[in-house]
C-alpha cells in the first residue's frame, strides 16, 4: 500500500510503498475514502523538516533538553546514533480521515466490514491507504453524511474541546483570532451554541468566509473594525470568551485577547501561537487563561487510546471519542458546514506535489482533502452494509531433534527482525548492518512506516506485517523478537517451534505461565537455540576488569547502583497491566550481570520496596554464600552516572563506573587503560557471540539454563515483596 511520509533531517517527502498494517485486537483495519490535510499543524511540521539542524533545535528546544540528558546517560556516540536515526527517518503525516472498515479485530463488535467510521489520530488515522484504528479513536458515520465531510471529524474534535474549555453560554460574545481551519470550526460551533462571534484574520477571504457561515463580523486584528465590532455588540464591556487558534511567532494575539476581552473574561489557547503573557493587561482583568488539549479527555492516555479502556460518562462526559462523534452528529444535522472550507480536493496519487504547492503558497487552502482510489465510487454505499514461599525454577527439557539445524557454514545467516523500534534501530541493527556473513531478511512490525524505515536505513530484503509467513520461511535462520515485552514470550515459543534460533531482547517473560510456555516449546522442538539479550556480561570494560580480579577462593559481596531515573509521561514502560512492571522488564540486565560476576544463579531472593515509589532493594543469595544487592532506582538525580558496580572478595575490590572506566584494587591498582566515548555495554560482542554460534551450530553464549534462572529469580520479586520474606528459588527435579 502507499502512504505519505516525510525524512525530518532532509525535509523529503514521498509517497511510500509500506507493508499493509495488521489488525490488531481491540481496533479495525480501515480503507481510507478521504483523508484531511491539516493546513496549520501539518504544514508547520513539513516547514520545520525544511529548517537546517539549528533552527530545527531552535524550533523545539524540549527535544534539545532530552538529547542533552541522553549525553549525559549514554555518551555522545550512542546518543548521535540514536538521534541521526530518529531524524533520517520517514515519520507519517496526517490524523483525521474517513473511511470503510476493512477488517475487524478480535474484541471488536460495534462495527462491522463494510461500515463507514471517521477515525482519529497521528498514529492511527495517517494519509494511508489502510490505517488499523484502536475502538476509541474511530467512530461509525451517521446516515446521510458524506465521506468527504466526515474526514473533518478529528479537526471538528479539536475545535470542539476548545469550545468546551471556554465554557459558553446563550447570548455571549466571543472573538475567536485567527480563521484558519480550527479558527472557522470554533466560529461555527460557538454561533450553533447562541453565541455571536466576532472573527480576527488578515486574509481578508477567510474574514469574508467566516461572516457567510455565521460570525457577527471579522477583520484584520490591526485594524480598528475588530475593536469596534466588538465594542458595538458588547456595550463596551469586551468579549466573554477569546479563542487562541492562530499560530506562528508573533505575541500580537495575547495582547489583542487582553484589550478585548471583559473583566474576569476567559482566553482560550487552541493554537500553538507565542504566549507572552502581558502580566498588568492580565493581572488587571484577572483573566481566566486556558488550555485545550488536543481531541478532549483521554488523548496521551494509552489505557484510553490504546488500549480501549473507556471513563464512565458520569465523571467524564466529553471523551475524544464521544467529542468525535458528537461533531459529525451536527454536520450530519447540518449545525456545521463543512462543505464551503474544502479549498481543493487531490487525488491521493498526488499528495506530494499537493503538499509542496501549499508550502510554496501556490495552494492556498483553508482545508485540502485526498481523495483515496476504492472499489467504489461513493464510500458510504459500502457502508450499507496468594503468595508461595517460593519459586521453582523450571527444568530445562529438550526434544530428541538435533538442536542446531543444519546449515552450510558458508552461507550467510540469515536474519529477520520482528519489532524495529528505538533500541533495535539504534543499538542492534547499526552493528548487524555492518557485519560479514549476515544476510537482513526480513523486518515484521505492527506499523507498516516503521518497517518501511528499516528496510530502506539497514538493507533488510523485505519489509511485512506477517510474522507467519517468515516464521513459514525456511531460508530464515534466526529471529530477532524485539517487540513490546508482553509479546516476548509468546514471539520466542511460535519462533522456536518454527526451528529458529531466537534472540529476544530482555524479559523472555513477564509470569511463570510465559516462562513455562517457552521450556515446552524448547521440549517439544528439542530447539533449544536462545540467546536473551543480557548485553552487559559482553562489555570488553566489564569483561577486562573480570578477568584483572581473577579467580575467587571466598563468598563475595556484591553492590549494584542502578540509577534509572524518571520515566516520561505517557512512555509504555508505565503500561504495567499489559507490559508488567519496570522491573520486570530490565531488572534481569542487572542479575544476569551480577551472576555472570559470581559465576554461579541465585538460590533465593529477597526484596524490599520504598513506598510509595518504584524504588527497590533486591539481595540474592548464591551457592557458596555470596550476596549481590541490587538497588534500582528512580528518585536519584539526573546528573548522577545511571549504573556504578562494587564487588569485593578475597580482600580485592572490582568497580566499575557506568562503563567509562573500571578500576580493580589489589595489591596493586589496575585502572583500565581506556577512557572509551562511547559507552559500550556489549551489544556488538553479544550479537558477535549470537550470530558465530548460529553461523557454526556450536553453544549458544549463555546456557539456556542460567537464562532460566535470571529470569525465574526476576519473577520472584514481586513474591518477595508481597510475602516481606525471602523467596527460596528451588530447581524443578
Amino acid at each position: 500500500m502507499k502512504q505519505v511520509v516525510q525524512n525530518y533531517k532532509s525535509g523529503e517527502l514521498a509517497l511510500l510503498d509500506v507493508p499493509v498494517p495488521g489488525c490488531k485486537p481491540g481496533g479495525v483495519l480501515v480503507r481510507s475514502a478521504f483523508s484531511l490535510i491539516s493546513t496549520g499543524t501539518e504544514l508547520m511540521k513539513v516547514s520545520e523538516a525544511g529548517m537546517s539542524m539549528v533552527g530545527k533545535a531552535r524550533s523545539r528546544p524540549d527535544q534539545v533538553a532530552k538529547v542533552m540528558q541522553s549525553v549525559a546517560t549514554n555518551g555522545v556516540p550512542a546518543t548521535y546514533r540514536k538521534v541521526m536515526g530518529k531524524l533520517d527517518s520517514y515519520t507519517p503525516l496526517g490524523y483525521s480521515l474517513c473511511g470503510v472498515v476493512e477488517q475487524v479485530g478480535p474484541g471488536i463488535d460495534d462495527v462491522k466490514v463494510g461500515d463507514l467510521v471517521a477515525c482519529a489520530g497521528n498514529e492511527h488515522a495517517l494519509h494511508a491507504e489502510l490505517n488499523w484504528v484502536p475502538k476509541n479513536l474511530y467512530t461509525p458515520v451517521p446516515d446521510g453524511l458524506a465521506p468527504r465531510h466526515a474526514a473533518f471529524g478529528t479537526v471538528g474534535s479539536i475545535a470542539m474541546q476548545g469550545v468546551r474549555q471556554g465554557e459558553p453560554q446563550l447570548g455571549e460574545v466571543a472573538l475567536v483570532i485567527g480563521l484558519g481551519l480550527i479558527g472557522q470550526l470554533v466560529a461555527q460551533l460557538l454561533t450553533a451554541s447562541g453565541v455571536r462571534v466576532v472573527g480576527a484574520d488578515p486574509d481578508p477571504a477567510r474574514c469574508a468566509l467566516a461572516e457567510r457561515l455565521g460570525a457577527a463580523a471579522c477583520g484584520d486584528p490591526g485594524s480598528a473594525a475588530v475593536e469596534a465590532a466588538v465594542a458595538e455588540l458588547t456595550d463596551g464591556h469586551g468579549v466573554d470568551q477569546v479563542y487562541l487558534a492562530a499560530g506562528g511567532g508573533s505575541n500580537q494575539p495575547v495582547e489583542l485577547a487582553a484589550r478585548l476581552c471583559r473583566d474576569r473574561g476567559r482566553v482560550v489557547d487552541i493554537g500553538k501561537c507565542r504566549l507572552d503573557l502581558p502580566w498588568n493587561a492580565y493581572y488587571e482583568k484577572e483573566l481566566d487563561v486556558r488550555f485545550s488539549r488536543s481531541y478532549g479527555p483521554g488523548r496521551y492516555d494509552p489505557s484510553y487510546e490504546l488500549e480501549g479502556r473507556d471513563y464512565p460518562i458520569g465523571y467524564v462526559r466529553w471523551t475524544e471519542r464521544r467529542n468525535l462523534a458528537c461533531f459529525l452528529d451536527l454536520a450530519a444535522r447540518g449545525r456545521v458546514d463543512v462543505e464551503p472550507l474544502i479549498s481543493h480536493v487531490a487525488d491521493f496519487d498526488d499528495a506530494v506535489e499537493t503538499y509542496q504547492r501549499l508550502k510554496d503558497g501556490a495552494l492556498k487552502a483553508v482545508a485540502v482533502l485526498f481523495r483515496y482510489p476504492g472499489p467504489t465510487e461513493d464510500p458510504a454505499e459500502a457502508s450499507a452494509q496468594t503468595p508461595a514461599p517460593s519459586v521453582t525454577v523450571p527444568e530445562v527439557r529438550r526434544g530428541g531433534k538435533p538442536s542446531a539445524p543444519a546449515r552450510s557454514a558458508h552461507a550467510p545467516v540469515r536474519v529477520a527482525f520482528a519489532g524495529a523500534g528505538n533500541y533495535a534501530t539504534s543499538m542492534l541493527l547499526p552493528h548487524l548492518a555492518q557485519r560479514d556473513g549476515v544476510e537482513l531478511s526480513t523486518v515484521v512490525t505492527t506499523t507498516a512506516l516503521s518497517a518501511a524505515n528499516a528496510k530502506r536505513k539497514f538493507g533488510f530484503k523485505e519489509a511485512s506485517t506477517d510474522l507467519d509467513a517468515v516464521l513459514d520461511d525456511k531460508s530464515v535462520d534466526a529471529v530477532f523478537v524485539v517487540t513490546r515485552h508482553s509479546s516476548h514470550a509468546e514471539l520466542t515459543r511460535r519462533a522456536l517451534l518454527a526451528g529458529k534460533a531466537v534472540f529476544v531482547e530482555k524479559p523472555l517473560a513477564l509470569s511463570e505461565d510465559e516462562l513455562a510456555g517457552v521450556l515446552a516449546a524448547v521440549e517439544e522442538s528439542g530447539n533449544d537455540r536462545l540467546q536473551v539479550g543480557f548485553n552487559r556480561r559482553f562489555a570488553p570494560l566489564l569483561q577486562e576488569a573480570k578477568a584483572k580480579f581473577g579467580v575467587r577462593t571466598g563468598p563475595a559481596n556484591l553492590r549494584y547502583l542502578v540509577n534509572a531515573g524518571r520515566l516520561q509521561h505517557g512512555s509504555w514502560y508505565l503500561q504495567q497491566g499489559t507490559e508488567g512492571s519496570r522491573f520486570a522488564g530490565e531488572g534481569g540486565h542487572f542479575i544476569d550481570t551480577a551472576s555472570w560476576l559470581l559465576d554461579a544463579d541465585p538460590v533465593s531472593v529477597y526484596a524490599t520496596a520504598a513506598p510509595g515509589n518504584e524504588d527497590l532493594n533486591v539481595l540474592l543469595r548464591y551457592p557458596d554464600g555470596s550476596t549481590a544487592t541490587i538497588s534500582y532506582v528512580t528518585t536519584g538525580a539526573a546528573g548522577f552516572p545511571k549504573e556504578t558496580l562494587d564487588l569485593v572478595a578475597d580482600g580485592k575490590v572490582l568497580r566499575l563506573d557506568d562503563f567509562v572506566r573500571a578500576s580493580v584494587y589489589d595489591r596493586k591498582r589496575w585502572v583500565s587503560s581506556r577512557l572509551p566515548k562511547a559507552r559500550d555495554k556489549g551489544q556488538n560482542a553479544e550479537l558477535a557471540a549470537f550470530v558465530k554460534a548460529v553461523r557454526t551450530g556450536g553453544p549458544m553464549p549463555v546456557p539456556l539454563e542460567s537464562l532460566v534462572a535470571t529470569t525465574a529469580a526476576t519473577l520472584a520479586v514481586p513474591s518477595g515483596l508481597a510475602g516481606g520474606a525471602p523467596v527460596t528459588l528451588t530447581r524443578a527435579r
